[in-house]
This record gives structure tokens, C-alpha cells and sequence, in this order.
């Protein structure tokens, strides 16, 4: 299993640094969500150029609001300036975003998504044929020299695996526990990609993750950051899948060696990469940092 970081912009600058420091330590990859804020494909085509070791990816662009055609033309471009590096994560966002904010209808989205990486899987390749029900993606696009990146799906839901599983090279999970990666997450989405005869899918797991001395009021910090996850129904159902009342439950809290340990054990889940955002004070940030490192290398 491979180890990554999980973040997200909040200044171009740190990020640069941040990216430059994971590659320095090791760390496999680099993983930035797409939101509110700046653009996640422009900011890694601009600061990721000159880092060989790191892979980068998003987790991930909301496919909405982003036609597949003008999504793969802005992910081949960035891929040609990162050599390669980069994993396109994409997800379906939440009705909470998708129906107020953009003014489309979040009417079944894994009839969507499954148009959507048809669509886009095509468009990757620069010439795609595409007309469904919802979607229509026809036209060549012209990047030469730029290469396919893998396209990550977050999925969560049994439907949105099998989808993911038969068209797409893998998924990013977040708010995911160990009882869901082992029953619902990793099986169902290797069955998938095994029928159609496609290679195993990747699976990143996500999570917040804190080295400290003093876990209760990390997990305090935890329960206050994270409680918006818990209002939104599609992690709600992650979240009572595990067993956890609370968004903060799922932080993997403690010193140095039990967080390893919790850690190493996603790797037997099935986990390819577990990428870890940090969180706590600036001691425990630094703490926590640091056994990320010595888990890459």
C-alpha cells in the first residue's frame, strides 16, 4: 500500500511548498479537493511540474457543472505538463450543491455518471462518439503528446461501485471505515471491474489522521470540523454503515504507534493507497507529518 496526503488549497504558494516537501520525503502522492476555491487542475499544472516523484491527483472535480468534453480537454493539458503524473478523481457532488447552486437536476445520478465516463473516457482519447440520455459528447479534441490520466471515481454506494468498478481505473473514498472497505467497498468494486474484464481498480482511502498526546480534545477538534459531513446524505450512509454516530468517529486519533497500526491495517482491506489529511494543532500537525513520511519511506 502506498501513502499519500490528502488537502486542499486554501494558498497556491503553501501548496507549492507542501508538494515539494511530500516529494522530498517520498510520499508516493498528493491528493487536493475541488470545491468553492481555486481551480485543483490549473493549480497542479502550475505547480507540479518539476516534481517526478510525486504522483498528483484530485479528490475530486464535481462532474456536474463540467461538460466531459471540456473536463478531459483541461485534464489532458494539465497531465501534459505534469509528465504523467496526474489521476483524475471525479464525483457526482451532493443535491445540496448540484440542484441550488448550478440549477441542474440531481435526478438519478448513477444513470449520469455511468454517461459520464462513457462520455469522458472517450473524450480522453481525443476523438469521442458519444449520445445518451442525458449526455452528448461528440468531437476530436487536439492536445498532442498529452497521455490518458486514470480516471477515479468517488463512489460510495453499491450502484455507483459497479459503475465505477466497469468503466473507471479506480475510486477515492472519504469518510470510508475499515467494516465498509471490507464489505461493500473493495468487494464490489473488484467483481465489477473483474466482469468487464478490466485490470484491478485502484482504491485510495481518504481520512483525517492526528499524532497526539492528549486524543480527546483531538477528537473534539475532529467532531467540530467534520460535522458537516454527517448532514450530507451520502456520507450519512458511510457513516451509519461503519457504526459511527458522529463524522469525527471516523479521524484515526492517537500517538505515533497506534496510528501506524491503523494505518498498515488498510492495506489488508485492500487499500492501494491510504492518503491521509492532516489535522490538529501546528505540533500535532508536525507530528503527524512526520510518522506520514516514515510510513512512505
Amino acid at each position: 500500500m502506498k501513502i499519500g496526503i490528502f488537502d486542499q488549497v486554501d494558498d497556491i504558494g503553501k501548496t507549492a511548498g507542501d508538494l515539494r516537501a511530500a516529494e522530498a520525503d517520498g510520499i508516493d502522492s498528493y491528493w487536493l479537493t475541488q470545491a468553492f476555491g481555486t481551480d485543483t487542475l490549473t493549480v497542479l499544472g502550475a505547480v507540479a511540474r518539476d516534481l517526478p516523484g510525486l504522483r498528483v491527483g484530485t479528490a475530486v472535480v464535481p462532474v456536474y457543472p463540467r461538460h466531459p468534453m471540456a473536463l478531459a480537454q483541461q485534464a489532458l493539458t494539465t497531465n501534459l505538463l505534469v509528465d504523467g503524473r496526474l489521476a483524475l478523481g471525479i464525483g457526482p457532488s451532493h443535491p445540496s450543491v448540484v440542484e441550488p447552486c448550478w440549477g441542474m437536476s440531481y435526478d438519478r445520478p448513477a444513470r449520469y455518471m455511468r454517461e459520464y465516463l462513457e462520455a469522458l473516457t472517450g473524450a480522453l482519447t481525443q476523438r469521442v462518439r458519444f449520445r445518451g440520455e442525458v449526455l452528448t459528447a461528440r468531437g476530436n479534441l487536439d492536445i498532442p503528446g498529452a497521455p490518458v490520466p486514470p480516471v477515479l471515481v468517488a463512489a460510495l454506494g453499491p450502484k455507483m461501485l459497479e459503475i465505477t468498478g466497469t468503466l473507471a481505473d479506480g475510486t477515492i473514498t472519504w469518510m470510508v471505515g475499515p467494516r465498509t472497505l471490507r464489505e461493500l467497498t473493495v468487494p464490489a468494486i473488484g467483481e465489477a471491474a473483474a466482469k468487464a474484464g478490466r485490470p484491478a481498480p485502484e482504491v485510495i482511502v481518504a481520512l483525517p489522521v492526528c499524532v497526539t498526546g492528549d486524543a480527546p480534545a483531538a477528537l473534539a477538534r475532529a467532531e467540530a470540523e467534520l460535522e458537516w459531513y454527517g448532514t450530507l446524505p451520502s456520507y450519512r450512509a458511510m457513516l451509519d454503515r461503519e457504526g459511527c454516530a458522529t463524522p469525527g468517529g471516523m479521524a484515526l486519533i492517537g500517538d505515533a504507534d497506534t496510528v501506524a497500526e491503523r494505518i498498515r491495517s488498510f492495506a489488508g482491506l485492500g487499500a492501494t493507497t491510504f492518503a491521509a489529511k492532516i489535522f490538529g494543532t501546528p505540533d500535532e500537525r508536525a507530528a503527524t507529518r512526520a510518522l506520514i513520511a516514515s510510513l512512505a519511506r
